[in-house]
């Protein structure tokens, strides 16, 4: 069902749902960028529609939601364990069809690989997602190559139009509410991308002997292995535990999960010195072929939904798309 509210009546929607969830979206933290005087956009806790940063990319994705950046999962003592409590609340998240696309691939990973992840479940099942509308892609977006570009598996859409918001509903428990705070009952077809400036092209014949292609060698000394991309990227799931202990014996304390980086030093070590992928063009490899490669064998699809947030947020330019359209060449190389 499709409504159109103004903007203060989207903000009494949004203060029904704050009663239950916390509201998360792209909203622009000024002065917090890179530098002193520049801004970024990343998901944080919103209450009204003019917090919610429309025009432009977020710099990070909504995965920090689902896989926070550190999370405790339980304290110990020398006697007993307990669990970290979760959220006193619910989440609701609104995202573009590329990150909705992501959760997909998250799910695929923590719910679908094996056991399940519990602490991933119980968080996730508390989740509902409201698609912002994307008429433009942004510069570096490659979503319609990816067949990231359209989502139809929301709870709702949600559109800013001319001080009109136009919301297309799919949750049977927002329908009242919605109702009774809109100004007419249309259908609303949620805007998607349907051409990008940034085009990728992935070769269906990719084998392993791409590992042997030179094309990686120059990201030895290109990439500097800072994890951005990793942290940036809303499909990158790695991660590693620590133990916090409170006292000298380590008999009492917490453990975390963290999120790592397969790009980072420390990543492959191993019992006894041991360290594999030492050169940052192996890294780069091993990234790249994860998300269009070993995941597609897997699953049948991609794990990249072409956001494009590693092109952004590279701080030695590397373009990640750009290495997507070299796999042609570096497949003729080892072929020969």
């Amino acid at each position: 069902m499709g409504y159109h509210l103004t903007v203060p009546k989207a903000n009494d929607v949004f203060k029904q749902w704050s009663e239950e969830n916390v509201i998360y979206a792209p909203k622009r933290f000024v002065g917090g960028g890179a530098f002193s005087d520049t801004d970024i956009i990343r998901y944080g806790e919103v209450e009204k529609i003019e917090e919610i940063e429309f025009n432009e990319k977020s710099d990070f994705s909504f995965k920090d939601i689902l896989i926070p950046l550190s999370e405790t999962l339980f304290f110990f003592t020398e006697d007993e364990v307990k669990e970290a409590n979760q959220p006193k609340k619910g989440a609701i998240v609104l995202l573009r069809s590329c990150d909705l696309h992501a959760v997909k691939r998250l799910d695929e990973i923590y719910l679908h690989n094996g056991p399940e992840d519990y602490y991933y479940k119980r968080l996730r099942d508390r989740v509902k997602f409201v698609l912002i509308g994307c008429e433009n892609a942004f510069d570096s977006c490659f979503c319609v190559d990816m067949g990231t570009n359209e989502s139809k598996n929301y709870d709702a859409s949600l559109e800013l139009k001319n001080d009109l918001v136009y919301i297309d509903n799919k949750n049977n428990d927002w329908e009242e509410l919605l109702s009774a705070n809109s100004s007419s009952i249309e259908e609303v077809v949620p805007a998607h991308v349907t051409e990008t400036i940034t085009r990728v092209s992935i070769p269906e014949n990719i084998t392993l002997d791409i590992f042997n292609s030179k094309m990686w060698d120059e990201y030895d000394s290109r990439c500097i292995n800072c994890g951005r991309c990793n942290f940036s990227c809303p499909t990158c799931t790695c991660f590693t535990m620590q133990d916090i202990f409170y006292t000298d014996n380590g008999k009492v304390g917490e453990r975390r999960r963290v999120q790592a980086s397969c790009m980072v030093d420390g990543f492959t070590d191993v019992a006894g010195g041991g360290s594999y992928r030492k050169k940052n063009g192996q890294r780069m490899r091993f990234k790249v072929m994860h998300k269009v490669y070993d995941f597609k064998k897997r699953n049948g699809y991609h794990m990249c939904t072409g956001c494009g947030r590693c092109d952004d947020v590279c701080p030695e330019y590397i373009s990640y798309s750009k290495i997507l359209n070299k796999l042609e060449d570096a497949m003729q190389e080892v072929s020969k």
